[in-house]
């Protein structure tokens, strides 16, 4: 049985482990420094198993070396937003954090691919990439795939179509400058734009940028993890049964898109190595620009970190 080790058992981490349990793909592991509470959570999801079905184990732990021969590790330790907060102001805090969880990933799962959901995730991607030494392919951030679904889901609903015939595509930076893609976005092969106004395709793009932040809103503590951790399930498995499926992630460029040493999202083909391939689309030069710009904001946030890093 393959192996998923979840660092950070709050909602995020203990949801996504729920959603790997019911796949039936892989053992699963819930991490956290919290003492009992990812035993707590892990006993009572395998209370749940006689109902559930699903003949996986799952552990909870304190203790890094429990991780050892993880397949992947999904990183989520972290502060979660609060209202009034950008992602980036997670920034200086949550560094610090994953950059102490890489280092014990780099230590007992030397071979794991591992899937970043810590915001700023962009920013956290690279803290990652340092920390452990691993290769590009096998560090990525899950941004696209839960920017893509929450668009799917508005356009579905505004066509009043099934989910299942809408295919979205979002790249760029897990941040307000996201780019929506309405070219590459269809129901059923046929282009939004052939089926929607471009003031109500602008209005779809503007929730989605924003969809994050409307549940923080909301929720007034905290922030969404059930959307968060359906799309790490949807990675994990990508990855852990090698299907090889194209996902929008956050993937290291170097030169893709006209872009550098910079981690954005973009459509990859994920399979046990990680990121197999980056594949780079046909941008307009309006779509160029937004994704440049939206790389842009990630590149100054990274070289904040590494300012914050070398005063320490």
């Amino acid at each position: 049985m393959k192996k998923v080790s979840i660092i950070g058992a709050g909602h995020v981490g203990a949801t996504a482990g729920l959603y790997l349990l019911e796949k039936r793909i892989a053992d699963v592991v819930l991490v956290d420094i919290v003492e009992g509470m990812p035993q707590g959570k892990a006993t009572d999801l395998s209370h749940a198993a006689p109902l559930r079905k699903y003949l996986n184990k799952i552990a909870g732990t304190n203790d890094y070396k429990d991780i050892a021969g993880s397949d992947v590790v999904v990183i989520t330790a972290g502060l979660p937003r609060k209202p009034g907060m950008s992602r980036s102001d997670l920034l200086g805090i949550n560094a610090k954090i994953v950059g102490g969880v890489a280092e014990q990933v780099k230590t007992y799962a030397p071979d794991a691919v591992v899937i970043v959901v810590t915001n700023p995730l962009d920013v956290m991607c690279h803290v990652v990439k340092e920390a452990t030494g691993f290769p590009k392919n096998r560090v990525m951030g899950m941004a696209g795939v839960l920017d893509s679904t929450r668009f799917r889901l508005f356009i579905a609903r505004e066509l009043g179509v099934h989910l299942s015939d809408v295919v979205a595509l979002v790249l760029g930076g897990h941040g307000d400058d996201m780019v929506p893609l309405p070219r590459y976005t269809s129901v059923s092969g046929i282009p939004i734009t052939e089926l929607l106004s471009p003031e109500t395709i602008e209005r779809l793009v503007a929730r989605t940028r924003k969809g994050g932040g409307e549940i923080v809103g909301l929720l007034k503590e905290g922030s969404a993890f059930y959307a968060p951790a359906s799309s790490i399930t949807e990675m994990a498995e990508a990855i852990v049964l090698n299907i090889r499926r194209l996902l929008p992630a956050s993937a290291y460029l170097e030169g893709e898109y006209g872009l550098n040493d910079v981690y954005v999202g973009v459509p990859a083909i994920l399979g046990e190595n990680g990121v197999e391939k980056v594949l780079e689309l046909d941008l307009t030069d309006a779509e160029r620009k937004a994704l440049h710009a939206s790389a842009g904001s990630v590149a100054a946030n990274v070289a904040q970190w590494k300012e914050m890093k070398g005063k320490e």
